[in-house]
């Protein structure tokens, strides 16, 4: 059984979330501010986090940074804030993903299936759909499912989209795309994600200008939904 500690100062909040995780076989663990979520962390040993910015003791982005230095556990981030900045800063910190509140319970327990997956160890997929077409990671290849023709990648777009489809559901920062795609130089040159992510958009998506499966989060990175 997943045991997930949920972090938040919002009595109803933390009932709401032990109510719905306990129902779908999670063990839930709750903390109601920082202090008591690195003990928690420390003592109850968490598959991973659901962790609240606005804490009363200790903000929520010092709590990533302290857990990160000892801890991989997997982070995702539940804050009312919606600034781009405080993404940016809880996912540079070490957050895995970001829901703002208010949320929808079944996208945040998407999220959470996604990063147990994950932890299960579950293989990478070795192949994807995206609209019409097949993408096989083996054989680096995008096929048109219906007519069997091959759809040219350059090599930047290959990998920018092997970096996605090997994730699916994750959230994969800007920084986290530029440094794997271009190299730890490239980690602010966000303009070439955006040029990229176009061109593939134009190659694969059934509508490009409104994408369904390589998705954009404004503000922290990029998705790719199945």
């Amino acid at each position: 059984m997943t045991r997930v500690l949920i972090v938040d100062d919002e009595p109803q909040i933390l009932r709401a979330l032990r109510i719905n995780l306990t129902a779908r076989q999670y063990e839930v663990v709750v903390a109601a501010d920082g202090t008591q979520a690195l003990h928690a962390a420390a003592n109850e040993h968490p598959d991973l986090i659901v962790l609240d910015l606005g804490l009363p003791d200790v903000d929520g982005v010092e709590v990533i940074r302290k857990l990160r230095t000892w801890s991989p556990v997997p982070i995702i981030v539940v804050s009312g804030r919606a600034g781009s900045a405080d993404k940016v800063d809880a996912l540079d910190a070490g957050a895995d993903d970001y829901v703002t509140k208010p949320f929808n319970m079944d996208e945040l327990l998407a999220r959470l299936r996604a990063v147990t997956r994950r932890l299960g160890g579950t293989e990478a997929p070795a192949t994807a759909r995206i609209g019409a077409y097949e993408v096989d990671l083996t054989a680096h290849t995008v096929t048109d499912a219906a007519t069997g023709d091959t759809v040219h990648l350059t090599r930047t777009e290959w990998l920018l989209l092997e970096a996605l489809v090997r994730n699916p559901g994750m959230l994969i920062t800007q920084r986290q795309l530029l440094q794997q795609v271009w190299g730890p130089t490239y980690a602010t040159e966000t303009q070439y994600l955006r040029q990229y992510l176009a061109q593939l958009r134009r190659k694969l998506e059934p509508d490009p200008s409104r994408p369904r499966h390589l998705l954009t989060e404004p503000g922290m990175g990029y998705r790719f939904t199945p």
